[in-house]
């Protein structure tokens, strides 16, 4: 007994689909799965559209077995030339390449680096501001910037070392190492 009930049994549409799939379904698969490139998925759902498609015309088919064989074959056929047409006219699918996906540096983590050491540069005290400016952005030795500020070598190198831990307090408390 069908899962639909006893009327099925009894329903000749459905006994012929029922015979055509047991009787044709292998050697229309393989026939059809040469069609597809060898596509199994693609076959079967070949296959089920074309089972279908007999279902639909169940009275108009004429039921000898050569040409109902020929009918079958005809619109697998069909199916699979309409699927490949559909195919070319539409890109095909494919997945993105590592270049699409690639991470690419740019300059916005120095840029937020700089304007936030400009921040934390701005908390620190004028004297102290001025000798790393001398020293570490001009490139100048401690001498030379002892000169240029007019100060002592050693007042330097105190102001220096004072503006160093002055703006590593500043640079945590803005969240940067």
């Amino acid at each position: 007994m069908s899962p639909q009930g006893p009327a099925a049994d009894n329903d000749p549409e459905e006994q012929l689909i029922t015979a055509l799939y047991q009787e044709f379904r292998g050697p229309l698969l393989r026939n059809v799965r040469r069609l597809t490139g060898g596509d199994l998925q693609w076959a079967e759902d070949v296959v089920q559209e074309t089972v279908f498609r007999a279902w639909r015309n169940a009275g108009k088919l004429n039921r000898e077995p050569g040409l109902l064989w020929a009918w079958l074959m005809t619109v697998a056929r069909r199916i699979v030339i309409d699927g490949r047409r559909r195919r070319s006219v539409r890109p095909p699918e494919v997945e993105p390449d590592g270049l699409e996906t690639a991470w690419v540096p740019d300059a916005s983590d120095s840029t937020l680096s700089s304007i936030v050491v400009s921040d934390a540069l701005l908390t620190l005290s004028e004297e102290h501001r001025e000798a790393l400016m001398q020293t570490y952005l001009k490139d100048r030795t401690i001498n030379e910037a002892a000169e240029i500020l007019g100060v002592p070598p050693g007042t330097v190198k105190s102001r220096v070392y004072y503006a160093l831990r002055a703006l590593r307090a500043a640079l945590k408390e803005r969240g940067m190492p």
